[in-house]
């Protein structure tokens, strides 16, 4: 029989935590959305919320290295460029975590506050090819607030250039994905800058002097392309191939 002077017992340090953390991220008025605010965040581990009229839409943790203010600033540039929404309609409440791994308090934080955006593709990556035959969920954030092709923008610098220089600059410069096709089995981070298609390379245009949309721009860089060329907006993202395809759920430029 056990000793009457012994017990066996199990610190709940996870609840102690929950138990102080939920109240303190309650209790805050949060920042908006914007690259000022974030920037002024550490780098370091820790979780957040985003909260857009008045409810929680999203719990996020982070880690070393992807610290806070990397993690915030890249949710910044998914707001920018949407339709119905704004960074700024949007406010974050961050914790940095010292002791315990953010794992763990990150999914007992979406237990309690049952965020719409997790799972909605909001924190997604680019899709990848193969996405592009399937539909985004119809209560989805992309499905939400798609991305505005029609914004005049001052991205491109006006004069000759390439259609693969400035498919570049676009890429690096919009806050969602762009994505055009490369030679056969390019592959790496750095290969949209090294390894185009040759007819990328190739064709040469002129940007004019005034502003231009996205769906300008693609346009322009299809006319100018040799023939088979075709650009498809989704709600998520913009791609160039050299195609003729119809897709469920993408639209020609």
């Amino acid at each position: 029989m056990p000793s009457t002077g012994f017990i066996t017992f199990e610190l709940d340090l996870m609840e102690a935590v929950l138990n102080q953390l939920v109240p303190r991220l309650d209790a805050m008025d949060g920042a908006p959305m914007t690259r000022l605010d974030t920037s002024q965040l550490p780098d370091a581990q820790g979780v957040y919320l985003l909260v857009y009229q008045g409810k929680v839409h999203y719990v996020g943790k982070t880690d070393a290295d992807a610290g806070l203010r990397t993690r915030l600033t890249r949710h910044v540039a998914k707001l920018e460029h949407r339709k119905n929404i704004s960074p700024t309609d949007v406010r974050f409440k961050a914790a940095q975590i010292f002791v315990l791994t953010a794992m763990n308090i990150e999914s007992r934080l979406i237990r309690h506050y049952e965020p719409e955006w997790n799972g909605s593709g909001f924190g997604s990556n680019d899709p990848g090819r193969e996405r592009e035959t399937t539909a985004k969920a119809p209560n989805g954030f992309d499905t939400q607030f798609p991305i505005d092709i029609d914004l005049p923008l001052e991205i491109l610098k006006p004069g000759p250039t390439t259609a693969h220089n400035a498919l570049v600059t676009l890429k690096e410069a919009l806050p969602y994905t762009l994505r055009f096709e490369l030679e056969p089995a390019a592959r790496g981070s750095q290969a949209y800058r090294t390894r185009p298609h040759p007819d990328l390379s190739s064709t040469y245009l002129t940007i004019p002097q005034e502003p231009m949309t996205v769906r300008d721009a693609m346009r322009l860089i299809v006319r100018s392309l040799p023939a088979g060329w075709q650009a498809t907006y989704f709600v998520s993202h913009v791609i160039l191939y050299k195609e003729n395809r119809d897709y469920a759920f993408g639209t020609r430029i």
